[in-house]
């Protein structure tokens, strides 16, 4: 990068890979149609020269590009307190409560963790993700809780999610799933993509699914239930909920991923949403090289859980 502008060759692997394609594998945080954007306003170069979206790349080419400058968002910045894991120039860690949104979306521009983070960093937040997800290169579910990663810089931003990209960073979470597994671990490989059937849904072994790997570990069993902790390799769309529901162990209170529940479903107290918790997050600090790894302790409602399944 210099002066704002990135600058690629391509190599080998991406011959005849189309143009905007290629581009959000360099940077796995830029949706695609933000990219297709970029390259209908000409913004985006190769060998010099602006090109289509269906621009077909050749070993050597170089491709290069301008992310335009962040604008202010119209999201008002509020005083919500944050439970900081870690924070420094840089990035920061939090412990993201249930039931809260990660970023503005339409209908809930307000009480969203980036209207948060945008009070507590006064203005320091990367803008590569636009102006609606300041900060955010990754994201949990609104009911799932734990250890979210922001990032305060463009720098920093594109170091993690080049992280994510070759799946370095650690990312173990807990849940409690219905049924006893028989085996103390395993690794679930399927791919996930939209369901075909439910759109609002993704789902697992579908034509043209995105790799995704889970691996699970059992820390205890009860009667009916089991508590694991699952490893992210990849980082798909509800990738926890829509692999354990593909095994025919569904998160306890996943009102979306629940096919396939052994006996009635009945819940052994009332939950909000999906009982799924990230736990631990490990990655190289963006500046310093450094490993850093938080731990977020498990919420109440988690603890309590475990204590009724316990007696």
């Amino acid at each position: 990068m210099a002066d704002g502008r990135y600058l690629f060759q391509v190599t080998e692997e991406y011959e005849e890979e189309r143009i905007d394609k290629y581009v959000s594998m360099l940077i796995d945080s830029l949706s695609r149609s933000f990219i297709q954007k970029l390259l209908r306003e000409g913004q985006v170069l190769v060998n010099g020269n602006p090109v289509k979206q269906n621009c077909r790349l050749k070993e050597g080419d170089e491709v290069s590009f301008s992310l335009p400058e962040a604008v202010e968002p119209d999201i008002q910045p509020e005083d919500i307190p944050l439970d900081i894991l870690y924070e420094d120039d840089d990035v920061l860690v939090v412990n993201k409560p249930k039931g809260m949104v990660v970023h503005p979306a339409a209908g809930h521009y307000s009480h969203t963790l980036v209207n948060a983070l945008m009070y507590h960093c006064r203005g320091s937040l990367s803008g590569i993700n636009g102006v609606m997800r300041p900060g955010i290169v990754h994201r949990i579910d609104r009911d799932t809780t734990g250890s979210l990663l922001v990032c305060k810089n463009d720098a920093a931003h594109l170091s993690i999610a080049a992280q994510l990209k070759e799946h370095s960073i650690v990312r173990r979470y807990r849940a409690v799933v219905y049924g006893e597994i028989g085996q103390e671990e395993g690794v679930i490989s399927l791919p996930i993509g939209r369901d075909p059937h439910d759109r609002k849904r993704m789902a697992a072994g579908v034509k043209n699914g995105k790799e995704a790997v889970t691996h699970y570990r059992v820390l205890e069993q009860f009667q009916k239930y089991s508590y694991i902790e699952c490893r992210l390799e990849t980082g798909r769309t509800h990738q926890i909920r829509v692999h354990m529901e593909a095994i025919g162990h569904p998160l306890l209170g996943d009102e979306v991923y629940r096919r396939n529940i052994p006996g009635n479903g009945k819940l052994p107290c009332q939950l909000q949403g999906q009982t799924l918790h990230a736990m631990i997050l490990g990655f190289r600090h963006p500046r310093t090289g450094e490993y850093i790894e938080t731990t977020a302790p498990l919420p109440p409602y988690f603890s309590h859980l475990l204590e009724i399944l316990r007696q």
